[in-house]
């Protein structure tokens, strides 16, 4: 270990997929940040470059040549900031291109983390675990580093050997043996795994054993931020070598964590409790709404209340992730409609002060009664005609 102490910086922020200038802003901005705190490495999560997942744009060559360019960008743009090693998550191109056979083919890339320093590319490692499940779809897109024939990357932060993996390789035995074989004294992960309840604990132990199993401390930089489906919760975090937790980032929220690695090899660093169950939950919902409709360039939300519950929980999230000025609701009475309905709608638009009107679709609910009178001629009414109320509401 170095007898010197050493500063990484976890960069948990919120990128979007395909925003190549915006989101290597964001990186710069974060390294200048690190830079000005004293920092020797900042890691940013898994192809925050690019944003995850970035699904087929990866077949896109121009795609991946703008990629390229902004790396470039990146590392020169941070070239003043001496002494400072970024690691930045992005696609990487197959020296070797498509590889193809008579009914397959290997994928153009890989998914790769490059350390910048200097104004130059120093090094750059390939994902050798590609997840294939749930959500995950990277044999589509990826070549595994391994199959590629490339090995461990270490690189050395003022005399700290730290080794490289992303996400789904800290999960097995082999890329971290690798690394530390290659000579790693802490591994340093780049993340972006999608939330969902208990995942936050589940990572942590995961990290943990993988810590216990190399003898290694480990530092995790993770995503956060809604992507379409996917919310990507933060807590970036870091263990001790014996598995404990020596540091964590908030949930839901951009932060930079920086956590001290002393001349034995122990971390430090602000450990932020954990929001409790309810709260994850609720956080996780206003985060996705907020990215959902903000990163797709929707100006607000319109909503129909009805006065039930459902509704007024869409309403108080919607209004949580988007503020009250960017949220509308509507009510719109039937014959089916119970006074408490409208009068319990009027109150949660009152109380969370959005815009509330009230638009009848009586003339539209008789419309087509009156169209469907000869099919329902001597048949009682049922749910059959209040759900057309429904179908009313969705046109």
């Amino acid at each position: 270990m170095t007898a010197q102490p050493v500063k990484i910086a976890l960069a948990q922020i919120n990128v979007t997929v395909g925003d190549l200038a915006g989101n290597a802003d964001r990186i710069i901005a974060q390294a200048r940040v690190a830079h000005a705190a004293g920092v020797d490495l900042l890691l940013t999560p898994e192809l925050s470059l690019c944003g995850y997942p970035p699904e087929d744009l990866l077949l896109r060559p121009a795609f991946l040549s703008a990629c390229a360019e902004q790396l470039h960008r990146i590392s020169a743009e941070l070239a003043a900031c001496a002494g400072l090693h970024v690691v930045v998550g992005h696609p990487l191109v197959r020296e070797d291109g498509v590889v193809r056979e008579r009914s397959w083919s290997l994928p153009p890339c890989l998914n790769a983390a490059s350390v910048l320093g200097g104004g130059r590319v120093l090094q750059t490692y390939a994902k050798r675990e590609l997840p294939n499940y749930q959500v995950f779809d990277e044999r589509r897109y990826f070549s595994s580093g391994r199959d590629a024939g490339l090995g461990a990357v270490v690189v050395d932060v003022r005399g700290l050997k730290v080794g490289l993996l992303i996400c789904e390789d800290a999960w097995f035995d082999e890329p971290a043996a690798a690394a530390q074989a290659a000579g790693a004294e802490l591994l340093c992960v780049l993340n972006a795994s999608p939330f969902h309840i208990g995942k936050v604990e589940e990572r942590e132990q995961r990290m943990a054993e993988r810590a216990r199993a190399t003898g290694l401390p480990l530092v995790y930089a993770h995503l956060v931020g809604g992507q379409d489906e996917m919310v990507f919760d933060g807590a970036s975090f870091a263990v001790q070598a014996d598995g404990t937790l020596a540091a964590r980032a908030a949930m839901f929220e951009e932060a930079l964590a920086i956590v001290e690695v002393d001349g034995a090899g122990r971390l430090s660093g602000e450990v932020v409790p954990l929001p409790e169950m309810e709260a994850q939950v609720w956080q996780a919902l206003v985060l996705g709404v907020r990215d959902y409709l903000g990163k797709n360039g929707f100006p607000g939300a319109l909503i129909g209340l009805s006065g039930g519950i459902d509704s007024a929980l869409v309403l108080a999230i919607a209004v949580d992730a988007l503020g009250a000025d960017k949220v509308r609701t509507v009510m719109m009475p039937s014959p089916y409609t119970a006074d408490i309905s409208w009068i319990d709608a009027r109150d949660m638009a009152e109380r969370l002060g959005v815009r509330y009107d009230e638009k009848s679709i009586v003339p539209m609910f008789d419309a087509f009664n009156a169209t469907l009178a000869d099919e329902f001629k001597g048949l009682p009414l049922d749910a059959t005609e209040e759900n057309i109320q429904a179908r009313v509401r969705g046109t």
